[in-house]
């Protein structure tokens, strides 16, 4: 493939670099990469803000780095100042206005130019709009009745003209300059907010030769996203689905990365997800820094470990294209233990899936739903899901009902055997009250305990030859992982896979594989320790390390047997990845 087997290493050399580097500094710039990594590619920015390289400038730097054996595509960030003169517009870091007749036509000789210089380019993740600006609020009414959109929203006007501006302004004139340019679309981590600003990997998949993936979590308490690093690997499996053969790689940076292992981690999920290119953003912010030298340090470790992995598999969550709703609570499941895989497309041949307030965006969904579990499938929704789908013929599933009640608890029960297992978290969680009807719904699977009460955490509903499993969802996402891991291990029984499931603590991942390899992360936080988990294996005669351990067993055996089930203990290090291959 490259310098490494599982993948290529590329990084990104932004427009204001691209515009004043010298030769000999670029020299001395690649030269400090080759001390820690390989370098495969790099996307060399022409335009990009205030920045517009000339030609001349643009084919130096792709010389020295072709001389240093560094293939190199073209690349695009459309953001732009306000023209001299006109009056400044509110635009979210100073994204293009696609009325504005000034920008686009910036626009239409920036990717000109890529195509003069490149056989393919990249757009980076600005090509969206929320500009509002009067022009835009009256062009808004004409296009939407040339085009027949009737709702009136932003979200359609934004995604139809976004199709449009693409096919007129960015893939036209590149190919009127260059017949052979590939155009490829790199999508933000925002997946749940795209539809509102003019993303639609949907429909842009058809015109568009390639995607491209943000893989950018950072560190989750001082940046605006709310995305938990799960995100890094479930949003790589959702547009490898969403445009199979076209994901182009996983996109990460180091901003807004204090702790380290917040930076590492990207990049180990973004591996995990079997990525084509590893892109790290960008070239500048990573030249002379601890982050690069840190990842170079571990690439080749990902790369033997990806030799032994097949294809990810896991518990399918079906997120509908243009969809939004408990955004991004599929990850924050996963980072704790449950092997969910994200797909745009409703996984009806899935022995078990997972549907959350976001599936509803399906308004077939319950339709769906019924026919699926009716002919044997297993459903876990969430509480979210009930909420929206309740009104929507979902109560001939189940008698749970919501009347806008919520409780708070740090005590909790689990059925097992005819017998109850009661269990404390560390502090209060709040969760919303979802009521039901004894022995219609069995609601006793698992339990929130307050005084002299209890409140359905997990319940099950039989219709037909199938059943749908609901999870009460926490009123904060987060809390998932204070959870007690006593509680944590029973739910996910429900999200076993190829006969896996994982029990143990919170904040360690299970990232499942179709060749009977496996791979667990442990994250970085504060307060983590390393850990001994669980995992119980149907029909497993013994575990294999992918690595040849310094210490430890070669192999473990089972230490109890359950039935068809083997139980193995595994130690779980803070920041370190450790795949295994499962002996059956």
């Amino acid at each position: 493939m490259g310098n490494y087997r599982n993948f290529k290493l590329v990084t990104y050399f932004v427009a204001h670099a691209t515009e004043h580097v010298t030769k000999d500094e670029l020299q001395k710039q690649i030269d400090w990469f080759g001390k820690h990594m390989r370098l495969d590619k790099v996307y060399l920015e022409p335009f990009r803000g205030g920045s517009f390289a000339s030609k001349e400038q643009v084919l130096m730097c792709k010389e020295v780095f072709e001389k240093n054996g560094i293939e190199v595509a073209g690349g695009l960030t459309t953001c732009i100042p306000t023209p001299e003169g006109d009056k400044p517009k509110q635009r979210l870091f100073d994204t293009f206005c696609y009325n504005d007749k000034k920008m686009l036509a910036t626009l239409k000789k920036a990717s000109e130019l890529n195509a003069e210089c490149f056989d393919s380019y990249i757009i980076d993740d600005f090509y969206f709009t929320n500009c509002t600006c009067e022009k835009c609020r009256s062009e808004k009414e004409k296009f939407n009745k040339k085009h027949g959109i009737t709702d009136g929203s932003w979200q359609a006007y934004r995604t139809a003209l976004m199709y449009e501006i693409s096919e007129k302004y960015v893939i036209g004139p590149a190919k009127a300059v260059n017949p052979d340019i590939k155009i490829t679309i790199k999508y933000p981590n925002w997946m749940e907010s795209y539809q509102e600003t003019g993303y639609d990997p949907l429909s842009q998949r058809e015109i568009f030769d390639a995607i491209y993936t943000g893989t950018e979590t950072r560190d989750p308490r001082h940046q605006d996203q709310h995305l938990p690093r799960y995100l890094s690997y479930s949003l790589m499996r959702y547009m490898e689905d969403m445009a199979p053969g076209l994901n182009g790689g996983g996109w990460f940076d180091n901003f807004d990365c204090q702790i380290m292992e917040y930076y590492l981690e990207q990049a180990y999920l973004t591996a995990f997800s079997k990525p084509r290119e590893l892109m790290m953003f960008c070239f500048q912010s990573l030249y002379d820094s601890l982050f690069a030298a840190s990842l170079g340090h571990q690439l080749d470790k990902l790369d033997e470990l990806l030799d032994n992995l097949g294809t990810p598999i896991g518990i399918p969550c079906y997120v509908p294209n243009a969809s939004q709703g408990e955004d991004n609570v599929q990850d924050f499941f996963g980072m704790n233990g449950f092997p969910i895989v994200t797909t745009p497309f409703f996984p009806d041949k899935a022995k078990t899936l997972m549907l959350t307030a976001s599936s509803a965006y399906d308004t077939d969904i319950v339709n769906k739903l019924k026919d699926y579990v009716a002919k044997g499938g297993k459903a876990i929704v969430t509480s979210g899901f009930v909420a929206e789908t309740l009104d929507r013929g979902l109560k001939d599933l189940t008698s749970i009902r919501i009347r806008g009640r919520h409780v708070s608890t740090k005590d909790f029960v689990m059925e097992k055997f005819n017998k109850w297992t009661t269990v404390s978290a560390s502090e209060e969680i709040s969760f919303p009250v979802m009521e039901f009807r004894n022995n219609s719904t069995w609601g006793a699977l698992c339990k929130g305990l307050k005084n002299e009460e209890s409140f359905t955490l997990l319940s099950r509903d039989t219709y037909g030859d199938g059943q749908m499993m609901m999870i009460t969802v926490p009123d904060n996402f987060s809390t998932i992982r204070n959870l007690p891991k006593e509680l944590l291990s029973r739910l996910r029984k429900e999200f076993e896979i190829e006969g896996i499931t994982l029990e143990g603590d919170a904040n360690i991942s299970l990232f499942p594989y179709d060749n009977d390899t496996f791979v667990l992360y442990n994250y970085v936080t504060s307060w983590a320790n390393d850990s001994v988990v669980t995992l119980r294996i149907k029909g497993a005669k013994k575990l294999v390390p992918l690595k040849k351990p310094m210490w430890g067993p070669k192999e473990y055996v089972p230490y109890a047997k359950e039935g068809e089930y083997s139980v193995f203990k595994l130690l779980s290090g803070v920041g370190r990845f450790e795949g295994y291959k499962i002996k059956r």
